[in-house]
């Protein structure tokens, strides 16, 4: 990997991302700083005007759908969601951002069902349990 942290200019950059290197530099600030703490604006602990004020942002989302192939319109949407959530906790309301959960699981369901019709099964002829596992 070609070093790019502490060169002026940024002269060279690695072909791709490689976050290993960055999550070790930043990673233990990050958590020292208390960055990932909900309301806490930086410093770890939440901010009294936030607890005061009961300010709760929250943004629940699916994972990205297995109906299709993924597309730079799917991380525009996360980064959205990203920035949405880091603004609201500047401002000192406690935030939390919960990727990857799917309330129903319908599209996924929906894939799984035509695969199955493609072996001439159906979910119902399976049962519940067996269904889910797959």
């Amino acid at each position: 990997m070609t070093n790019t942290l502490n060169q002026p200019g940024l002269n060279s950059l690695s072909k791709s991302f490689e976050p290993a290197a960055l999550e070790a530099h930043w990673g233990p600030e990050w958590e020292k700083r208390g960055y990932g703490v909900a309301g806490s604006r930086g410093t770890g602990e939440p901010s009294a005007e936030a607890a005061a004020r009961g300010d709760n942002f929250c943004i629940q989302l699916p994972p990205p759908n297995v109906t299709g192939t993924l597309h730079m319109g799917h991380a525009f949407n996360q980064t959205i969601m990203d920035s949405l959530t880091r603004m609201h906790r500047m401002k000192g309301f406690n935030t939390a951002w919960i990727p990857g959960t799917d309330h129903a699981g319908i599209a996924t369901q929906i894939v799984v069902e035509r695969q199955l019709q493609a072996q001439g099964i159906s979910r119902h002829d399976m049962g519940t349990t067996p269904f889910e596992a797959r």
